[in-house]
């Protein structure tokens, strides 16, 4: 038996279970969500996975986080920061980099902005951030060294 509590995939349960709650108007638009703590009571989770659940509804653009005072629903037809974005958030922050990354201004070796610079720059959670490095990862651009950071993917053969 495994060690792990949560099942795979119990995040996407919960974004359902939250997401359904919200469309019933049970959470309703402008008002904020319960704490981290409590849903993850609730839920019986652990943050991480409760996390992930919140980010896949903050991509759905149903719930936005206001910095310091928590997350709450979002206003039906009214754009997360007054635009009309169809790109989820986390994939604007990957073609950003990206194109860094091709232009030579992020060159192999060089270290990308940490989560925290990028959560700021943005204005978007770390969850979103962390999904923007997995995306750019997948595509072999990148590459997280333990402890130290994520750095523009040197080619094969080549050292620091």
């Amino acid at each position: 038996m495994s060690s792990r509590a949560t099942a795979w995939g119990a995040y996407k349960t919960i974004t359902a279970s939250l997401r359904q709650r919200i469309m019933r108007g049970e959470f309703a638009p402008g008002a904020l969500l319960p704490s981290e703590a409590e849903l993850s009571s609730e839920y019986s989770v652990s943050r991480n996975t409760l996390r992930r659940a919140l980010t896949e509804l903050e991509e759905e653009q149903l719930i936005n986080v206001l910095p310091g005072r928590g997350r709450v629903v979002a206003e039906p037809g009214k754009p997360r920061g007054g635009s009309q974005r169809t790109e989820p958030s986390y994939r604007l922050i990957a073609a950003d980099l990206r194109a860094k990354i091709e232009s030579g201004e992020l060159a192999p070796g060089d270290a990308l902005p940490s989560e925290a610079v990028l959560t700021a720059q943005y204005g978007v959670s770390r969850g979103t951030t962390r999904q923007a490095f997995l995306e750019l990862q997948a595509a072999g651009l990148i590459e997280a060294a333990q402890g130290k950071g994520r750095f523009v993917r040197l080619a094969p053969g080549e050292d620091v």
